[in-house]
């Protein structure tokens, strides 16, 4: 039988009880204790939040959720709905001619960058990137020559309220 000994961290109790409101939170006043016996966890979290799949196998693509585009020497919206999109692909340049590809997002009424190349050589550039797009929020390619392709494929993995799309 292990050891027991009593941690008085008040940081420690109110983290405790904002995570676990009914195991004392509401100022009842208990004492956080820790032990030299070893017990084992079973994290039943992914179960209990409806999942059984893996976090990291959420983000997979599988052939019915997969939309693929190509982008040449145009401006392309690739998403336009809200939620949660894994966004992966390649920036190419198939010639030595001054080139750019771009990744924005826009809010509907202006454009951040994500990922910006210029290039002046024969390259390929990957990204793969996890977004999250609110109501009128899009994911745009921009390819300013023919020389310049961008190949993206894009994933919902979960709807804006963060409910898992499973592949």
């Amino acid at each position: 039988m292990g050891q027991e000994y009593f941690i008085n961290s008040q940081e420690l109790q109110t983290k405790v009880a904002n995570l676990l409101p009914s195991q004392g939170g509401a100022g009842a006043g208990f004492d956080l204790s820790a032990s030299t016996q070893i017990v084992p966890i079973i994290d039943l979290t992914e179960s209990a939040e409806g999942s059984n799949v893996r976090q990291d196998l959420q983000t997979a693509f599988s052939f019915k959720d997969l939309t693929f585009n190509e982008i040449t020497n145009a401006t392309t919206t690739f998403i336009s709905n809200t939620g949660y999109f894994r966004v992966f692909g390649n920036i190419g340049f198939t010639s030595t001619t001054s080139s750019t590809g771009k990744i924005l997002l826009n809010d509907g009424s202006s454009s951040k960058e994500l990922q910006v190349i210029n290039s002046s050589a024969v390259a390929t550039y990957l990204f793969d990137y996890v977004l999250f797009l609110e109501a009128g929020d899009s994911v745009i390619g921009d390819s300013n020559t023919t020389s310049c392709i961008i190949s993206v494929a894009t994933r919902q993995i979960a709807d804006i309220s963060g409910n898992l799309v499973n592949p």
